[in-house]
């Protein structure tokens, strides 16, 4: 019985260590293979930080409006009896407009002028009168106010008639015709809106920081979204003397010239005046840059010697403090120097340390066509 006992002890013994030593053996096979199997350099596109001078601008947001621009109402309450205008019609300064029924006022104007030539005659018979001594100063008096009077209603009729007949105050587009023939309308009512597009203000606001780097007459460019591939060009005409005590901003207006008439009163506009380059200034393209809530970093590539002796490509990853963007580059403050190989695509295989392989074109760039099978 003893005997028994003795051989499974070590039967037991010989099966554990057995076990051990496939486990030991298996742990350093797997980490021998991880050790050498090291994964392949990871394809990237390259580009150098260089060195340029750059456009400077002070951004702002803005709105559009006409540099003349009226709503056409009339002054005085009548009928509307004929309307010579087409809805969107181009018209000329002077052009009339509308016409409201003038009759009375016509036939006033008639009874007024047959008084006048009536006060006249006995204007100048009792002046005649008058020379003889036939009659008093007086008499001449009563009869050159009662003229005067009757010239006044005159005047005061024809006026009430020019307001009856409405003409546009200047060149410039119509819009859509807010009455029509037999309408009644009251003083100050909407009939139709003229609006000169020939020229438009650029109304905007810059922080109070802004106000030493402007002037009137500096260039701004205009950018709106109906164009968003064509710049506009505009000067500042009027800085707002005082800053607003709500927003300390400033407010600003430039003018442009749209003789092509392709921009309209009341478009949004991206605004950028125009400051001096600033030369010497380092920058990489826009995608070189990973922006995080913990800063701003890029990829940086050098050549080192690897375990195997051989050159290669390893990336670090440097905290930079990044300016100004334009043309799908951006400013470096800090960080980088020139000459510097940045990572602009495949940065989200990389880490610190990774080995990369510079390739021609942008590994992200989607084929042009699909392979047909």
């Amino acid at each position: 019985m003893t005997v028994r006992i003795i051989i499974m002890l070590v039967v037991l013994a010989l099966l554990g260590g057995a076990l051990y030593g496939f486990n030991t053996f298996r742990a350093k096979a797997i980490a021998d293979f991880f050790a050498n199997n090291k994964p392949p350099p990871t394809p990237v596109t390259l580009a150098e930080a260089t060195v340029q001078t750059v456009p400077k601008y002070l951004s702002a947001i803005g709105t559009l409006q006409a540099a003349r621009q009226v709503t056409v109402a009339p002054e005085v309450a009548g009928r509307v009896e004929r309307i010579p205008f087409e809805s969107g019609a181009r018209v000329k300064a002077g052009d009339p407009l509308v016409q409201l029924n003038d009759a009375t006022e016509q036939a006033d104007l008639l009874a007024q002028r047959a008084q006048a030539r009536l006060a006249e005659l006995n204007l100048e018979r009792f002046r005649d009168l008058r020379r003889s001594q036939a009659t008093p100063q007086s008499n001449v008096d009563q009869y050159q106010a009662q003229l005067d009077e009757i010239n006044a209603n005159m005047k005061r009729t024809s006026a009430l008639i020019g307001q009856k007949l409405i003409k546009a105050p200047f060149d410039g587009d119509l819009g859509i015709r807010q009455v029509n023939v037999g309408d009644y309308v009251n003083p100050g009512a909407t009939i139709v809106t003229l609006t000169d597009l020939s020229q438009l203000y650029i109304n905007f606001t810059l922080p109070e920081q802004a106000f030493p780097k402007l002037s009137v007459g500096q260039d701004v460019l205009i950018n709106v979204d109906a164009l968003p591939d064509r710049d506009f060009g505009a000067k500042i005409t009027t800085i707002e003397p005082q800053v607003s005590a709500e927003t300390r901003a400033v407010r600003v207006q430039a003018t442009m010239d749209n003789s092509e008439r392709l921009l309209r009163p009341g478009m949004f506009a991206n605004v950028r005046v125009v400051l001096p380059p600033q030369p010497n200034t380092l920058t990489v393209p826009e995608t070189a840059v990973d922006y995080t809530v913990y800063g701003d970093s890029v990829f940086v590539a050098t050549q080192q010697q690897g375990q195997d002796g051989k050159e290669q490509l390893v990336v670090e990853r440097k905290a930079v403090r990044t300016g100004d963007r334009l043309a799908n580059r951006v400013e470096i403050r800090s960080g980088l120097n020139p000459g510097d190989r940045v990572v602009v695509s495949g940065q989200l295989k990389l880490s610190n340390g990774a080995a990369v392989v510079p390739v021609e074109g942008n590994p992200l760039t989607p084929p042009q066509s699909l392979p047909q099978n």
